[in-house]
């Protein structure tokens, strides 16, 4: 269930309000991770399959928004991408390494979720003749004033990487299916809906002739993950039903592949748990979420890139989602 525009409009409004009441020091701690993003380079991690590894950090003109990861499959009959990466400069060095490893050309790109860092580079591929698929949810954000405003305050931001020539791109196919089996070449590529968890429109792509798994942002591994306006009890069931994949290799949205499937999926799903009966209590109990917050023991995730930039927005937002879902 997607929420509607003027709830979204409001999440946003407790989002603003938050980082007034938080400060510089927020400020100061995302400004500590916003490094330059390492050299866009694809490398080969199963056979037929390659991604580029965007950096653990907030988006910035230092890394030029490339923090987040995009995969390709090279088959016998062309090249399936997945996301496109956060800006057109971006999607085309992309296109750059795609040409580099094989001639084949790209026939599809499969947006696993409209979120900025996955799909402003989406204009390149565009240009390139590729298709593009994602999942029927993500017209609403696509078509929100919500996204028209992330878009121009990314083009202020991010300048020169997102300007007045980025825009957003729809899909040509929008999904609308549980699972959508798409055949290139010799090769099925199975695009399943997920979502509601991440976003509503969350879609995972699945080989299984290669047994590889692109997650989209469902997991992010070695980061603390953006829990935005995410339901985190769907998000949790979602990361179940990965399982009944069974993958020997995990691409996620961010962070290096996933050889150990099971304890990447683990520890995303138990620090969801812990928000939610954390903040749940807290929101069950009347407590303010200032006192909450500093009772809960953060130990085990304090250490991992993005804590500090992340971990209290997703308190904050977690303890408004188990406010109104108490008593329910």
């Amino acid at each position: 269930m997607t929420l509607p525009l003027l709830a979204l409009s409001r999440w946003w409004l407790s989002v603003l309000a938050l980082l007034m009441a938080l400060g510089p020091g927020v400020v100061r701690a995302a400004g500590a991770m916003d490094t330059k993003a390492p050299a866009l380079q694809a490398t080969q991690v199963a056979d037929r399959v390659w991604f580029v590894q965007g950096a653990a950090a907030l988006g910035s003109p230092a890394n030029r928004n490339f923090i987040s990861n995009a995969g390709f499959v090279v088959t016998d009959d062309g090249v399936v991408v997945i996301d496109a990466l956060g800006s057109p400069a971006l999607a085309e060095q992309l296109l750059a390494e795609i040409r580099r490893v094989t001639s084949q050309p790209v026939r599809h790109v499969i947006v696993t979720h409209y979120h900025a860092d996955h799909i402003y580079g989406l204009q390149a591929f565009k240009a390139a003749g590729a298709t593009i698929l994602a999942h029927s949810l993500g017209r609403e954000y696509l078509n929100s004033d919500t996204a028209q405003k992330r878009l121009e305050a990314s083009r202020e931001a991010l300048s020169p990487w997102v300007d007045d020539r980025t825009r957003l791109v729809p899909a040509d196919r929008w999904l609308d299916q549980d699972e959508t089996r798409l055949r290139v070449g010799s090769y099925d590529i199975l695009i399943r809906h997920v979502g509601p968890a991440h976003t509503p429109e969350d879609l995972v792509v699945f080989v299984p002739k290669l047994g590889v798994l692109f997650s989209g942002d469902l997991f992010f591994r070695g980061r603390i993950p953006f829990v935005g306006q995410a339901d985190s009890r769907l998000w949790i069931t979602s990361l179940e039903r990965l399982i009944d994949y069974r993958p020997r290799l995990v691409i996620p949205g961010h962070g290096p592949a996933s050889t150990d499937p099971m304890a990447d999926l683990v520890m995303t799903r138990d620090y969801l748990a812990y928000l939610r009966r954390t903040m749940g209590e807290a929101a069950h109990n009347l407590e303010p979420f200032e006192a909450a917050y500093a009772r809960a023991d953060w130990s085990r995730y304090e250490k991992i890139p993005l804590f500090r930039a992340a971990n209290r927005m997703n308190a904050y937002n977690t303890y408004l989602l188990m406010e109104q879902q108490d008593g329910q």
